[in-house]
Parts: structure tokens; C-alpha cells; sequence
């Protein structure tokens, strides 16, 4: 033990080592290089000096443990960069193991136009000319009123829960589903065209994700929900400090904002409520910082002991150099 607080003594500039009645208060050789005041004959007498006074032991009673020594610290620099911080992963109450989920929760859910909604409206029918007017008229360079408002273009829902259209004027679209506005206006335009179909997705739908993610970002959702999973991998996936274990979804519902902690390591998402994401919700990927953390400090330890037994082995060598 001794040997091991000398070499230490010896490595490390200004650290004070105690060794029984004796305090090493500097480095012996730090001090010889800084001063550089001392030849190598002084050097050799002072720590021969240092020997006789058990503050440095004889060395020369101990060479034959310097390669042993070595590889001992050779060893522990290797070993001690071996160990690394576990990943979370997805799902681990289904590894290797083959299973039914049962009550999946359903994507069948079909929001109902709200007013603010902003609503791409596409006709497509036998009678092309006017399938023009009412097209452009929904990109915004047309007579669409206060409802092609944007850069993007598009029907603002208004506040009475009506659209401006072309040839119908206003035509009520709050409270319905996509779906359901969509037939209700091919049939009022049956009298301007032939065999219309039409087409409404929502253009300011969005989901916004954030955290630890690789990339996070607002994803645009022109239907009606996308998957919580979906929405991540969207965004990069999570980064390795991420904790899959409290992922954050805020949900706004009237005037209300609710907040639901989910556990992606456990399988019993896939029959959350939660599980599809609805329009404006925000995803929260939190980080695990006690893992991240802990990974710092790993680095930070394999960093020092790696310079350590640089240090040290260099120091036996030399040492090993001089006695013989």
C-alpha cells in the first residue's frame, strides 16, 4: 500500500498524502521540474533522503512487483471502460414473448370541424372548368372571402361554424366530421357539376413534439390522429438519455389542459386512450438525467484512470530505469 501512495505522491502535483506520522505536502518531482534547480545527482540523494525517512520506501526491494503492478493497472484502465449505462428500450414486457393484445384501442375516431379549423377542400368532377374556379378559389387566388385567408390558402371555419365557398356561399361545416361535409357538399354542387367528389382534410391539425427527441418538431395532421409511437419516430426517435418511462402528452379539451404520463417500456400503451394522438397535442420526452448523469460521471472516471495508469506506468519505467 505504501508503494501504491508513493507512486500517487509522485503523479500528482500539489496533493498532500499522509503516511503515518509523515504529510507529504508537495510533489516531490513536480517541484524538481517546476524549480529546476535540482541536477539529477541532487534528485537521487533527495529521494534517497525521502527513503531513509519512510516518506518514500526502497524501491529496490520491490522491482520485481513493477510488471505485476503494471498489468494490475493496465487491467483496471480497461475493465472500468467496459462498463456502460443500460439503454431503455420500448415494450420490455414483451421481449421473447410471443402474446394477443386484446381491447387494442381503435384509430377509427374521427374529430368534428371546429370553428378556427382551417380546411383544404378539393373538388374533382366531369365538368372541369369549374372544378378551376372552385379549386383556385381554395388556394386562395379566387373570391373566397375571409375563408381563403393564409399564405397556404384554404376555408377558415368562421365563427358562425360556416365556410365560404364558391357557388354555394356559405355553407355550414362546424360539428361535422370530415367525412360528413365532404358528402354534404358534393351534394349541393350537383347542380353546378358532374358526378362532383370531394376532398376536406384539415390544414392547421398539428401535434407538436419535444424533449429528448433527435430532431423535435410541429408535424402537420391533415386527418384525424396519428400514434404516439408515429409522432416519435417522426421526430428522430429518442435520444439515449431519453426515459421512456414517463413520456408527457398534453391535451387540450375546452378550456381544460390534461396531462397523462404514459410508459413506453410497458406494453400497456397500445390500450391507452392515449395511445392516438389528437389535434394540438404536445409531446414531452423527458430526460433521464440520473442515467445521463451517471454515463458523465462513467466517462469522466474511465477519462482519470486512463490518465492515471498512463501516468503511473510511466512513472514505474522510469523508476524501474534509475534503481537498476
Amino acid at each position: 500500500m505504501a508503494y501504491m501512495h508513493s507512486l500517487l505522491y509522485a503523479l500528482w502535483p500539489g496533493v498532500s498524502f499522509k503516511f503515518g506520522q509523515y504529510t507529504c505536502k508537495s510533489n516531490f518531482f513536480y517541484d524538481f521540474y517546476k524549480s529546476n534547480r535540482l541536477t539529477f545527482k541532487q534528485e537521487l540523494t533527495a529521494t534517497d533522503n525521502m527513503r531513509k525517512q519512510n516518506v518514500l520506501p526502497n524501491f529496490t526491494k520491490h522491482t520485481k512487483f513493477i510488471p505485476a503492478l503494471a498489468v494490475f493497472i493496465a487491467l483496471t484502465s480497461v475493465f472500468s471502460s467496459c462498463s456502460v449505462t443500460k439503454p431503455s428500450e420500448y415494450f420490455k414486457t414483451l421481449q421473447q414473448k410471443d402474446t394477443t393484445l386484446k381491447n387494442f384501442v381503435s384509430n377509427d375516431f374521427e374529430s368534428k370541424i371546429m370553428k378556427g379549423d382551417k380546411l383544404s377542400i378539393m373538388v374533382s368532377s366531369l365538368s372541369p372548368a369549374e372544378d378551376a374556379l372552385f379549386n383556385s378559389a381554395g388556394a386562395g387566388s379566387g373570391t373566397a372571402g375571409t375563408s381563403a385567408a393564409g399564405s397556404f390558402g384554404g376555408y377558415m371555419v368562421e365563427q358562425d361554424g360556416t365556410v365560404m365557398l364558391h357557388r354555394l356561399g356559405k355553407v355550414k361545416a362546424e360539428g361535422y366530421t370530415r367525412r360528413e361535409f365532404a358528402r354534404q357538399t358534393e351534394t349541393l354542387l350537383v347542380p353546378y357539376m358532374k358526378e362532383p367528389i370531394v376532398q376536406v382534410s384539415y390544414l392547421n391539425h398539428k401535434v407538436t413534439v419535444l424533449g429528448a427527441v433527435t430532431s423535435p418538431k410541429v408535424i402537420e395532421l391533415p386527418e384525424e390522429q396519428i400514434s404516439l409511437i408515429d409522432a416519435i419516430v417522426m421526430s428522430g426517435d429518442m435520444i439515449a438519455g431519453a426515459d421512456r418511462k414517463t413520456v408527457t402528452v398534453i391535451r387540450e379539451e375546452g378550456t381544460e389542459k390534461k396531462i397523462k404520463h404514459i410508459n413506453l417500456e410497458n406494453h400497456s400503451v397500445f390500450t391507452s386512450p392515449w395511445y392516438y394522438l389528437k389535434p394540438n397535442d404536445i409531446v414531452v420526452v423527458n430526460a433521464d438525467y440520473a442515467k445521463i448523469d451517471k454515463e458523465e460521471k462513467r466517462r469522466n472516471l474511465q477519462t482519470t484512470l486512463s490518465l492515471v495508469a498512463s501516468g503511473v506506468s510511466l512513472l514505474i519505467i522510469i523508476l524501474d530505469r534509475v534503481i537498476k
